[in-house]
């Protein structure tokens, strides 16, 4: 068979350690063979123009559950598909699809969905493996997430969940509750990233969860304790463990609500872009009209309202989830964080798919990588989302890349 090539050119690429301006990528077969300098001239490739924009790798997002109308919890396989195909309109590439805290018949059927979806996805962001958040959680910390479900770590109830389904990616749990530090070392034996989350945990227990195995803090500051006082002692939290931690990754829902700018240049200034992935933590409302929606099974959820550019409780007393999509968090980190492009880049590409275990072929434009592409203007304005060589998303016509011969970014 021959080659089948792509020329990306007349873009401002986006590597790992600079800017190319004015360069070309060159694509085979869905991989991606060339990055150069200027407009190389490539005979027989499919010609895409990027007419002056940005070319980026394509976003990664590690902490999401839903979109589009539809929630990875609804019990039915089209959704995920269907949040699938709403996030890669916004540069997401890959994901992992997240679950809340439930039942562990509705826990086993999501991960069965999530097989049965991974096999259909063709026309949406990649999955990449399933994140478990909770039923480990504290009932202090528990947010939106429903405290009829938190318990416990149960080995025999986490082990039966591990050997059900190989897809689980990473499991958020709060690892001062009895039984957390045997769990985090048990998920690390099977090379599943455990995270802490939804925790009233001190800085010593987070320290000590971070030796068994607890390398990532879910939703950095959201649902965590931070400074507090027990019988007139002050303590440091979680929170703090996290930035004292130097090793620990954190995951930040970078919507410029959940945590305002100058959160957002502290977590910057002090674990820095390597250390720092962004997250969108999106509910089933994003991408939807703002007015009442549903966080988590569309049967049996928690009704939420959505307004101001996010989700709350309906007493309006916390907040009940993001409706951020990937382009909003780069936007929002250049523009009212004041972080460089390229580091943003690398916050939401190249670190969440190096602590995803897939940086081998994800997270960077770089010969022998994953073609997954995406083109952005200056304000971030999504114009073409590539994955692995094909064209998913084109703001500019919904055809084929296959029935085109020249294509506008």
């Amino acid at each position: 068979m021959r080659d089948e090539k792509i020329k990306i050119y007349n873009g401002t690429i986006i590597t790992p350690y600079r800017l190319i301006k004015n360069g070309t990528v060159i694509i085979t077969n869905g991989v991606i063979t060339g990055v150069i300098e200027g407009n190389a001239d490539v005979a027989d490739a499919i010609e895409i123009d990027a007419k002056g924009k940005y070319i980026a790798p394509g976003f990664i997002d590690m902490h999401i559950h839903g979109g589009g109308g539809y929630d990875f919890m609804d019990g039915d396989v089209n959704s995920f598909l269907k949040i699938a195909e709403t996030h890669v309109k916004y540069g997401t590439t890959a994901m992992c699809p997240t679950t809340l805290t439930s039942e562990l018949s509705n826990l086993l059927q999501t991960l069965d969905n999530y097989e049965e979806a991974n096999k259909l996805n063709t026309s949406g962001s990649q999955f990449l493996g399933m994140h478990l958040e909770g039923p480990y959680f504290s009932k202090n910390q528990c947010g939106a997430q429903d405290p009829r479900y938190m318990r416990n770590p149960d080995p025999e109830e986490y082990k039966k969940v591990l050997y059900h389904s190989h897809s689980i990616r990473r499991w958020s749990a709060a690892p001062e509750l009895k039984g957390a530090l045997e769990f985090g070392r048990y998920l690390k034996s099977l090379g599943v990233i455990a995270a802490i989350a939804h925790t009233d945990a001190i800085y010593e227990e987070v320290l000590e969860a971070f030796e068994s195995g607890y390398t990532l803090a879910t939703h950095f500051y959201s649902a965590m304790s931070g400074v507090s006082r027990r019988n007139a002692f002050r303590y440091a939290g979680a929170i703090e463990a996290g930035y004292l931690i130097d090793e620990m990754d954190v995951e930040i829902i970078a919507d410029g609500i959940h945590l305002p700018p100058p959160l957002l240049k502290l977590v910057y200034k002090i674990k820095g872009a390597s250390r720092t992935a962004l997250i969108t933590d999106a509910m089933r409302a994003t991408g939807m009209p703002p007015g009442k929606s549903i966080l988590g099974n569309i049967n049996d959820g928690l009704e939420v309202i959505v307004e101001d550019g996010v989700a709350k409780l309906m007493d309006r007393t916390a907040f009940a989830g993001s409706v951020a999509t990937a382009d909003r968090l780069v936007r929002t980190m250049v523009k009212d964080a004041d972080v460089p492009l390229l580091e943003v880049i690398q916050m939401i590409t190249s670190t969440p798919a190096r602590i995803l275990g897939v940086g081998d072929r994800k997270g960077s434009i770089l010969e022998g990588k994953d073609a997954d592409i995406v083109i952005f203007d200056a304000d971030i304005n999504i114009g073409m989302t590539i994955i692995k060589g094909e064209v998913i998303y084109n703001a500019n016509s919904e055809m084929s890349k296959k029935s085109l011969g020249i294509i506008e970014g």
